[in-house]
């Protein structure tokens, strides 16, 4: 041990010797790589942040309610083209308890252009939600429902304990950037100052601060192993009013025929659109005419004649003008 710790140094003075060469040399190439250095050192140790929070039932082992918190995170690589996978992080699960109910929440995080990107298609944010979904199932042995919505919060439970889940803070969050930053650095002189590895010794960091096991999972998923070209059903959609003519609520039939159970059917419903899909067969995503109240919207199946009816109530007048 004393023998590596003492071959480290030696490199790490090596490492800092070519800076001082360099600085010397070229102080404009210099002060450029400190500047970015300093700036990539800033994004790497970026903390996630909340972007959305999605509500749907773990079916087994044990049913109950999931919050599925999706995080912006700069640590997250992004995907290198549009065909390429698409990297993202999820969390241990949590089980939290708030008086008699008890739910499980679990952090998902991608990077911010992902997240950024699929705010201006649905199409792309319902994808990375199953992507997500499908990930957890994978990871955890899960069988969740397909069906969720976006609720109206971001994140459900702490923002700190969002982030101590997502990147394993259990200690001084200055040691970890401080170690993050010293990685990065190393890293990145070996890197951009040196056109021939050969003629640089490696950087190795001694067993005992190698971790087999990393706090997060990050893993690629393809989104072209989701594109199916599914039909557009028939539907009608209508707002229902009161006697006095004020608008109540929004009712949507949908025609599904050879579909024989509401099991078959994934929906998702935001305040101001909804989306209907039934896999392999039909896709129906609509935006609403006004805005309506996720949690008070029901759906039921008329098996005799394969119509999928969602009842969607209004939200108060009030907060639709705030």
């Amino acid at each position: 041990m004393e023998s590596s710790s003492k071959g480290l140094l030696t490199q790490v003075t090596q490492f800092w010797n070519l800076l001082d060469d360099l600085a010397e040399s070229n102080p404009e190439s210099y002060q450029k790589f400190i500047q970015q250095q300093l700036k990539e050192g800033k994004e790497l140790c970026a903390a996630p942040e909340p972007q959305l929070c999605l509500q749907t039932r773990i079916l087994k082992p044990k049913e109950k309610l999931l919050f599925i918190n999706l995080c912006q995170w700069k640590r997250i690589p992004a995907p290198e083209s549009a065909t390429h996978p698409v990297p993202l992080s999820i969390g241990r699960p949590e089980d939290i308890s708030e008086t008699s109910d008890v739910y499980t929440v679990i952090d998902v995080a991608y990077h911010p252009d992902v997240l950024q990107a699929a705010e201006k298609d649905q199409v792309k944010k319902d994808q990375l939600i199953r992507m997500a979904m499908r990930c957890i199932e994978e990871q955890f042995q899960f069988t969740l429902s397909n069906c969720y919505y976006i609720t109206k919060f971001r994140i459900k439970g702490s923002i700190q304990r969002m982030k101590q889940n997502l990147m394993g803070i259990q200690t001084n969050p200055a040691d970890l950037r401080e170690k993050m930053r010293n990685e990065l650095t190393l890293e990145k002189i070996r890197s951009s100052t040196v056109s021939n590895s050969d003629q640089f010794p490696q950087l190795l960091l001694p067993e005992d601060q190698v971790s087999s096991k990393t706090a997060c999972l990050i893993e690629e998923i393809s989104s072209t192993e989701i594109k199916v070209e599914m039909k557009r059903p028939a539907y009608e959609l209508k707002i229902v009013a009161d006697q006095n003519e004020k608008p109540l609520k929004i009712e949507l039939k949908v025609e599904l025929p050879g579909v024989n159970s509401v099991s078959l059917c994934d929906l998702s419903v935001s305040e101001d659109d909804i989306l209907i899909e039934v896999s392999e067969k039909y896709r129906l995503y609509l935006n609403l005419p006004e805005s309506v109240d996720t949690e008070m919207t029901t759906a039921k199946f008329i098996k005799e004649k394969a119509t999928l009816i969602v009842t969607m109530p209004l939200v108060l007048a009030h907060f639709k003008n705030e």
